[in-house]
């Protein structure tokens, strides 16, 4: 058995959420395995919303196994505050005994090198998620597994807080003692040691033994540490290979790859974005889809469907269809824009370049329809709708295997 996987295809925020809840229902184990609670996956399900960020959306399957894998940064008291909308998740969600942890100095770190940008800022959720990944990187870093031993894990904290005493007090940041440092970490471990595990080994006897396991990947490829339009990115690896990584999975345990895209794009924070509108039709794009964070709050910049960009991402994660979210929010548009390729010093370009910065897109404009709400079967998509699909896998050259009508859970077209 092989684990199927999404993947978000843009800036993120394309919908992942709705779609893992909606093929989870089909699947034994849903499992994450890059980001932290940067990520926030919006699912309607019956007209309730739910709000999630670590937690895998397979949650709302009672009869899911859900896992966090050892690529997740993890912050504890953010997790203990999202399980608190679940009952009975003892046996049901596994967190990696090797994810590493955010605590509370990354998350001050992060808040005061943002600000110190300025102008320059990234525009990051300021959640402490690049200082625990760098930490992690340069070896400083600490694994929730050591919550069960808190105090030699204090007493680590505090000797790396004397020994860079000289970068806190630049940042103005006061570090905690040993024993509020100890009693932190104590709350912690009574609520988390009973749900941590070998998560890898676990998820290579899932697949052993047959069960259907489904990968959930946060933010999306433009934003990938390696692939996207760096600076302007998070700290992991958002592509399908990260999952590899994220979870101590081999290439051979990947099965099939769906990517996630809104009809539209949107970005949130700074960076290049060719196919952003500036005038009423991006501000009505953001009304209309209702464009804020889930979770920061903070509106999106919203734009054109960008099938360069589409194109690209769609080949490093090895689609093999994508899932095209809100078409609803098109409707009523007498005239669709696509973004079909870019001109950077009068020469047109139909790659993704390095210097998006500079990149000028190039439009076809295609006629608009009425309403495609709630319609769920292909048939009943009005023509022009049908059309721009058709338009968007010949640009991207990558099938169409779902429409999302609206946001709930059975307003979805599967081809």
């Amino acid at each position: 058995m092989k684990a199927d996987m999404i993947v978000g295809i843009q800036w993120g925020d394309e919908g992942k959420g709705k779609i893992v809840d909606l093929m989870a229902q089909n699947y034994d184990v849903v499992c994450r395995y890059q980001g932290g609670h940067n990520a926030g996956h919006t699912i309607w399900v019956d007209g309730v919303r739910y709000a999630l960020h670590l937690i895998p959306s397979g949650v709302l399957n009672p009869k899911a196994i859900n896992i966090i894998g050892n690529g997740v940064v993890v912050s504890a008291e953010a997790l203990i505050e999202e399980m608190k909308q679940f009952e009975g998740l003892l046996g049901r969600l596994f967190v990696s005994d090797k994810a590493h942890m955010i605590l509370k100095h990354h998350i001050l770190i992060d808040q005061a090198k943002e600000k110190l940008r300025g102008e320059k800022a990234i525009g990051t959720t300021g959640r402490g998620i690049g200082p625990s990944y760098g930490s992690k990187i340069e070896r400083s870093g600490h694994r929730l597994g050591e919550l069960r031993d808190t105090a030699k894990l204090a007493t680590s904290l505090v000797e790396f807080y004397t020994e860079n005493k000289a970068l806190f007090q630049a940042l103005d940041i006061i570090t905690p003692d040993f024993v509020t440092l100890k009693a932190e970490l104590d709350g912690y471990a009574d609520v988390l040691l009973p749900y941590l595990a070998d998560t890898t080994q676990m998820v290579w006897k899932f697949l052993d033994e047959q069960k259907r396991v489904l990968l959930e990947g946060a933010q999306g490829t433009l934003l990938d540490i390696d692939h996207g339009t760096y600076p302007y990115v998070t700290s992991s690896n958002t592509i399908s290979a990260g999952a590899c990584v994220g979870l101590g999975l081999s290439p051979k345990d990947i099965g099939k790859v769906t990517g996630i895209v809104k009809a539209y794009c949107t970005r949130v924070g700074n960076g290049p974005f060719p196919s952003e509108d500036f005038g009423d039709d991006g501000v009505k794009l953001r009304d209309k889809g209702k464009e804020f964070g889930t979770s920061t709050g903070r509106s999106r910049r919203c734009g054109w469907f960008d099938a360069v960009a589409c194109r690209y991402a769609s080949r490093i994660n090895g689609c093999d269809d994508l899932s095209i979210m809100k078409l609803d929010v098109l409707d009523g548009f007498p005239q669709i824009k696509i973004c079909v390729a870019y001109e950077i010093n009068g020469q047109r370009v139909d790659t993704l370049p390095e210097d998006l910065e500079n990149a000028k897109p190039i439009y076809e404009e295609m006629p608009g329809w009425e309403s495609v709400v709630g319609c769920r079967k292909y048939e009943d998509l009005p023509q022009s709708a049908k059309a721009y699909l058709a338009r968007l896998e010949e640009i991207t050259g990558t099938k169409i295997g779902l429409i999302s009508t609206s946001p709930d859970r059975n307003d979805t077209i599967i081809l």
